[in-house]
């Protein structure tokens, strides 16, 4: 059967199953990610982890996915996209089981890598009133089912030529970002002018660079960079890049704020975050419809600026922040997160030519899951530091005596248990400060963000020959009624 052929046999039969095979996918794995991001402090109290350690939870999850995405676009021409989507359910699905039955945080953070908007509000019941290992065990049955809907309702595809997969260009950027990532995230503990830090630094733009002379070279390539000639896409991925620090360190880091200093259960911080992720579920298609009236500029721009303007007010937080305004600053932020993300991504790929396209939708990948991993990492290892330097540079005031501050000499009276709870109240303002000055950060980025993306034009997809490969398509056999 000819590829024009199944496309007119599809449309015959609808699209509408389809795609909801398809949702069963992306509903997956972004259900994963957010509610895990709501159970970590329990996580990291079950399995007698740190917090800078614990980030590896999610930081390998997303490295490993930034790795494996230059994979697909060889996979699916290898052994047809097909069996790629079913072998990936099932895959996810076993990978969600062993991190249910992790032990402790090693194993943890191996099958997390091997496994790479009600998400938040779904997580947080789980790890509240049923068990925070229900996060990963939830998917198995979701991974199963859509297994079996995909291999009834999509087409076997069976690719008629076979590209050589591109193996030193895999192992060098796999390398590369893998040692990157190391880099940022041990950068504290280790000693950022230490010789293994460093080490890692050079050996992953060594690597890299490695990575860029292949791909230059070979005549399959994981990814084509031709993609950076074209200016447009470049820019894209900057705005692209600084949408997804805002977007991750949020994510990541307030419900560890809203859980360890305002001391809400699992399920009332997810309930926190439900207003935010509704209003980007709604505002990215409306994004995509003014993109195709007015173009990425505007959009792109007001939503940099808002989530810049909603980044500010978070930095504004304190221990006793009410609920409701916590609730209208993410949204404000998420606002802003709808409208530019969708018209940052479509303008850099609608820049390239078509032979680039695949390329150009793959580097996007690669970018969304490293910085979301690097921006946690960064970040965390930030506010480790500030949390270390000011609680030496406050704990210094806290001398008794003759010459004791009147809180310090008031909680004296009280004796041990006085000073305990004045170090506690300390420690308390420390960590939230920590937070605000990040936010502080991410407002200053998106700022930043906002006046780049006024530099956006609308693009026209250059013409050109896009690449082909021969594939046999065979549609699912369906009973007669």
């Amino acid at each position: 059967m000819t590829a024009t052929t199944a496309a007119d046999t599809g449309r015959s039969q609808g699209w509408v199953l389809p795609l909801s095979v398809l949702i069963v996918g992306t509903f997956m794995s972004v259900l994963d990610t957010s509610i895990v991001n709501v159970a970590i402090p329990t996580m990291t109290t079950a399995l007698n982890a740190s917090t800078d350690n614990i980030e590896w939870v999610v930081t390998g999850y997303t490295l490993a996915l930034g790795t494996v995405v230059p994979l697909t676009g060889w996979l699916g021409l290898r052994i047809g996209q097909t069996r790629l989507y079913i072998l990936g359910m099932l895959g996810f699905a076993v990978a969600s089981a062993l991190c249910g039955i992790a032990w402790n945080l090693s194993t943890m953070i191996i099958f997390r890598v091997i496994q790479a908007a009600v998400g938040p509000t779904l997580g947080g019941y789980l790890v509240e009133y049923i068990d925070w290992r229900l996060i990963y065990y939830i998917n198995v049955p979701i991974g199963i089912v859509g297994a079996i809907a995909a291999f009834v309702v999509f087409p076997r595809i069976r690719p008629s030529s076979w590209p050589r997969l591109d193996i030193w260009g895999f192992l060098t950027v796999a390398y590369g970002l893998f040692a990157m990532l190391l880099a940022f995230s041990e950068g504290e503990s280790w000693g950022w002018s230490g010789y293994r830090i460093m080490g890692l630094f050079v050996s992953s733009a060594i690597s890299l660079a490695l990575f860029a002379v292949i791909e230059l070279e070979v005549d399959s390539p994981l990814i084509d960079l031709r993609i950076f000639k074209t200016g447009a896409y470049g820019l894209s991925l900057l705005l692209l890049s600084v949408a997804m620090t805002g977007l991750f360190s949020t994510l990541y880091f307030l419900p560890q704020f809203l859980q360890n200093i305002q001391g809400l259960q699992a399920l009332d911080a997810g309930l926190v975050m439900v207003p935010s992720a509704a209003v980007l579920v709604v505002l990215m298609p409306i994004a995509g419809r003014l993109y195709d009236v007015i173009g990425p500029k505007i959009p792109v721009a007001i939503g940099l600026a808002a989530m810049a303007y909603g980044s500010y007010l978070l930095a504004q937080l304190t221990p006793d922040t009410p609920r409701a305004d916590i609730e209208l600053w993410t949204s404000i932020r998420n606002l802003g997160t709808g409208l530019a993300m969708m018209p940052i991504m479509t303008a850099g790929v609608s820049a390239l030519a078509p032979a680039l396209t695949p390329s150009g939708s793959g580097m996007n990948n690669v970018t969304q899951r490293v910085i979301s991993s690097v921006a946690i990492a960064v970040f965390g290892g930030l506010n480790t530091t500030q949390a270390a330097q000011l609680m030496i540079d406050r704990s210094s005031l806290l001398t008794t005596g003759a010459d004791a501050l009147p809180q310090v000499a008031a909680a004296e009276v009280k004796g041990p248990s006085g000073l305990l709870g004045l170090y506690e109240q300390l420690e308390t303002n420390v960590t939230t400060q920590t937070y605000d000055n990040s936010f502080y950060l991410v407002a200053l980025i998106s700022a930043a963000g906002a006046l780049i993306a006024l530099l956006l034009m609308r693009s026209r997809t250059p013409q050109g020959a896009a690449g082909a490969h021969a594939v046999e398509i065979e549609m699912p056999t369906r009973r007669s009624a």
